[in-house]
Formats: structure tokens, sequence, C-alpha cells
């Protein structure tokens, strides 16, 4: 990526609904230029999609965490049937698998601090995979919203 492309990805992370004209015009490029360097960058699997972002409230998520789970035995069968089965839970946003003490870390939604207790009782707890699980609430959730490159670092000889 050199720095156009970079310009041009700022700006569709600002805005992906914004013309291709606009971006153009932006970066300082022909629309035509603007569009072939989107094309390519699509191409390569830099961008991998576009999405509306919907506020959680809105669809009766009011509540947020993330529940920290360890599972058993720790095999690719379990990880991967784990991975799927939790990853189409309606109330799960996304699913890490992870390094470390635990194995998953899962961010849940639900309307309210009942359902979201009920919903770890009839997932979590009746699952003989898991081992043990931790919830933490969310209180707040704050992203980045423009990813940019990071500088490579050249290793000391």
């Amino acid at each position: 990526m050199d720095e156009l492309d970079t310009a041009i990805l700022r700006h569709l992370q600002e805005d992906a609904r914004q013309s291709n004209r606009a971006i153009a015009q932006k970066v300082g490029i022909a629309p035509s230029t603007c569009l072939e360097r989107i094309r390519l960058l699509r191409r390569r699997g830099v961008i991998r999609g576009y999405h509306a972002r919907v506020a959680l409230p809105a669809l009766n998520r009011g509540v947020q965490a993330m529940v920290s789970a360890q599972v058993r035995p720790l095999n690719r069968e379990v990880v991967a049937a784990f991975e799927q089965s939790v990853s189409r839970l309606p109330e799960v946003l996304s699913v890490y698998t992870m390094a470390g003490s635990d194995d998953f870390l899962v961010h849940v939604t639900a309307p309210d601090i009942e359902r979201l207790h009920a919903f770890l009782l009839e997932r979590f707890t009746e699952r003989r995979e898991i081992v043990s699980f931790r919830t933490s609430i969310i209180f707040q959730h704050l992203a980045n919203p423009v990813l940019e490159p990071l500088a490579e670092v050249n290793p000391a000889p």
C-alpha cells in the first residue's frame, strides 16, 4: 500500500457511502484512477466489505458482556465445534479464539441483565466441554473508526 491507497482507505473508513468522485476529489486524482485503486484494494483483500454500524440498543441489545471460557479436552474437534455453535447464537457478536489461560473470548449482547444471566445459564453452564467461564459487563465500547498501516520495524542486526 502506498500513501494514495492509505488516503483512499481512510476516506472509505470515515464514510463508505461517499461517492467515488468525492473520494477522488479529496485525494486529488481522477475518478477513474480512484475507482481502479478501490477495485485493486478489494481484489487484494485489503477492503473486505462494507457494512452499516447499528446502535445495539435499537435492536433490543442494551447490555453487552465479554465471556471468557475454557474448554476441555482442548483438541481441534472441540475447538471447531465450540467456535461454530457459539458463533451462530443470536446473542453473540464475536468469538475470539485465544492463547493463554482462556481459550475463547465471546462478545455477547442481551436486552437486560436478567436475560444475559439466563443466556449464560442456558448456553454456557450446560455445555460439557466448558470447564469454566467468567463474564465481564461492558459499560462502554470505543473503537478506532479509521485504521492506517503501521510502520514496519526492521530487526536489529
